[in-house]
């Protein structure tokens, strides 16, 4: 998806309606959703294809540019009448006002030629990546998953709804809390909590899943043992795409050797540095580096 930015600043109350005004002075575009994370991976180090559905828009050709621009390879199949995924996010002295969403679920043709692309991929790729962002394109990614795992290949996933059987399989599941909680139901303590997520894990027959609590940090369940990473304390700016920040970089360390556990610790220093960054944003392996040892 494609993160569309007016900024401006309010400085009075419209006569029309009790309305801010906001005085535009300027527009950005930062890459959004699925694209996000793969800015983060290609900024890390790693050499990516972002694989998604695209209108054929001016959102599309803007996506392309950032994709070039980072260094991401793009498998992207554009369709005629579908439109690319925007988030319009209106700011005043860069805090939020207002966002507006285009959006569309994708004809189930468009899935079928991105089931296409995705199997030409595979064989030139070491892991599987599934950003869903409850768009439609992963909602049915379970062959995803499956073709995957039968390569050898890891799979982790940032899922979204209430149906994750569709991730069945994966190496890692990486939810938000409330993403947990959604899914499993509430629970009134760490006891209770780590059953639902033992239970959830079995059922789904995942290696790990990772939540993320926020400022309580990350909780790693795994076969072995339940590991509590706390938050590292930063100032919070902006949270818009850490997620995508902790998912890439967790990519990335398993990439580079580290065991599931070891990348949880560099992907909260990850966190811990972008939400101090305006809008949806990445980090370059340095500032990792100097996070992970500061």
């Amino acid at each position: 998806m494609l993160d569309h930015y007016w900024d401006g600043a309010v400085d009075r109350i419209s006569p029309e309606a009790p309305v801010p005004v906001l005085r535009l002075t300027g527009e950005r575009f930062a890459a959004g959703g699925a694209a996000n994370v793969a800015v983060n991976l290609a900024a890390l180090g790693a050499s990516v294809t972002l694989l998604a559905p695209l209108g054929v828009d001016d959102a599309a050709v803007r996506l392309g540019g950032l994709m070039a621009q980072h260094g991401v390879a793009v498998a992207c199949v554009a369709a005629e009448g579908y439109r690319t995924t925007r988030k319009i996010r209106f700011t005043s002295r860069r805090q939020q006002l207002l966002r507006a969403d285009i959006e569309e679920l994708p004809p189930p043709w468009l899935l079928t030629l991105l089931m296409e692309h995705f199997e030409a991929l595979l064989p030139r790729h070491d892991m599987l990546v599934l950003s869903d962002y409850a768009k439609g394109a992963l909602h049915e990614c379970r062959p995803l998953v499956q073709r995957a795992r039968e390569r050898g290949l890891p799979v982790l996933v940032d899922p979204k709804g209430p149906n994750w059987q569709r991730y069945a399989g994966a190496t890692v599941l990486k939810p938000n809390l409330s993403e947990f909680t959604r899914c499993c139901g509430g629970f009134a303590s760490e006891q209770g909590m780590c059953a639902k997520a033992g239970q959830l894990r079995k059922r789904l027959q995942v290696d790990h899943l990772l939540v993320t609590r926020g400022e309580e940090g990350m909780s790693l369940f795994s076969p072995e043992r339940v590991r509590h990473l706390p938050a590292l304390v930063r100032e919070v700016y902006d949270v818009s795409g850490a997620g995508d920040t902790v998912l890439a970089t967790l990519a990335y360390r398993m990439l580079e050797g580290n065991s599931v556990e070891e990348a949880m610790g560099w992907a909260a220093a990850a966190a811990g540095v972008v939400v101090g960054k305006s809008g949806t944003a990445s980090l370059s392996r340095a500032e990792l580096e100097e996070a992970m040892h500061a």
